[in-house]
């Protein structure tokens, strides 16, 4: 599958409470939800449309939650993303539940548990979950959600990326009047400014690694991860502070440094990387297309250098890199590159499902006895 996800086959759903009755408030939750939103559905992330993108802000029963998420994880067929934000609580026997807003310590009735989530989960035909956790354990003094290492270990999920607040200290924090919790604020920072002089797109364990390094510099807890298959290198966006750096780069006896065509894992990091290698060479657009041999119009080179999607046959694009001097070797790692893109694209994505369309009935309630499902390897 391709690192960046389908948008037409991707869904995602984000839960927060942030008004607790019997637990301390997190106001800054609130903020959460409609930023995160913003960001999976603009092209700088996902691009998602907009109904495959749910809200579900301070959930009063189970189902208003768990319904919502059904309904994604019953469509989804690329990617699923699941994100809570609010207390998450631990019962008498040490299973966790998120707290809804009349939750109780210790009481997981009051609260959704991470069992009826992981159900609902493992009978979905998504092939990929990412399941973002900005909670821990209530019992703390305002502006702080307790948990453990606990939480992840409960919620790992086969072919899933888990990447949770909780640090093995048990603190995370959620500052009193600040406009995101720590770990959330730290996310949507990277996410819209990116990571100075590393890849062209930030996939999951990139972005790991940076909000560990951001967080303990400014002495904020450290968030963990559990990660099964493939899964944490899935692209989460594009990297706002891309810089080539001799990571990225190729040199040949002429001295010149070439983008390097394997460090493009997704069409717009290829896209992007056709126009750096006219900025290396040198050349303006017009003196390029005087180099093709046979003769290109400078309106063709432009208008391959302004795609928004990867071109649908590799001559034109063959032409153009050995006409700014790309050497012969380097043109065939830029064709496997594209042709690999070009595979891993589903290129008749099924439409999202109008309002008409029946959610199937597989539930996240309890099963009859003898009932069947099926279960992900």
């Amino acid at each position: 599958m391709s690192a960046l996800p389908n948008p037409v086959m991707s869904w995602a759903v984000l839960v927060g409470v942030s008004r607790y009755t019997r637990l301390e408030p997190l106001p800054a939750v609130a903020n959460n939800l409609p930023e995160l939103t913003a960001l999976l559905t603009s092209p700088l992330s996902w691009g998602l449309p907009a109904d495959h993108c749910t809200v579900v802000a301070e959930p009063a029963t189970a189902p208003a939650m768990l319904d919502a998420v059904q309904h994604a994880a019953e469509l989804a067929e690329d990617t699923l993303l699941i994100y809570f934000a609010g207390h998450g609580l631990l019962d008498s026997r040490g299973d966790l539940y998120f707290g809804l807003p009349d939750a109780v310590s210790g009481r997981s009735h009051t609260g959704v548990t991470y069992q009826a989530l992981r159900e609902i989960l493992t009978d979905s035909p998504a092939q990929r979950f990412v399941i973002v956790l900005d909670c821990c354990m209530s019992g703390r003094a305002l502006g702080l959600m307790g948990g453990s290492d606990q939480l992840a270990d409960q919620a790992e999920i086969e072919g899933s990326y888990l990447l949770a607040a909780a640090p093995d200290n048990g603190l995370a924090l959620a500052p009193p009047n600040a406009a995101h919790t720590a770990f959330t604020g730290e996310l949507l920072r990277i996410l819209r400014q990116g990571i100075p002089g590393q890849a062209r797109d930030l996939d999951l364990d990139l972005v790991y690694r940076q909000l560990r390094t951001a967080l303990a510099a400014q002495g904020l807890p450290q968030p963990q991860k559990r990660v099964r298959n493939t899964a944490g290198r899935l692209i989460l966006a594009r990297n706002q502070a891309y810089l080539p750096t001799p990571a990225s780069t190729l040199a040949d006896p002429t001295g010149a440094e070439w983008p390097d065509p394997e460090q493009c894992h997704t069409p717009h990091a290829f896209l992007d990387a056709l126009v750096e290698v006219r900025a290396v060479s040198g050349q303006t657009i017009k003196a390029v297309s005087q180099q093709v041999d046979p003769p290109m119009s400078p309106a063709a080179i432009s208008a391959l250098l302004n795609r928004t999607t990867l071109p649908r046959t590799w001559k034109t694009t063959a032409l153009y890199l050995a006409a700014c001097g790309v050497p012969s070797d380097r043109i065939q790692a830029w064709k496997d590159t594209w042709h690999n893109l070009r595979t891993t694209e589903h290129l008749a994505p099924t439409p999202p499902p109008t309002g008409d369309t029946p959610i199937r009935s597989r539930g996240w309630r309890p099963r009859l006895p003898g009932g069947r499902r099926r279960n992900r390897p």
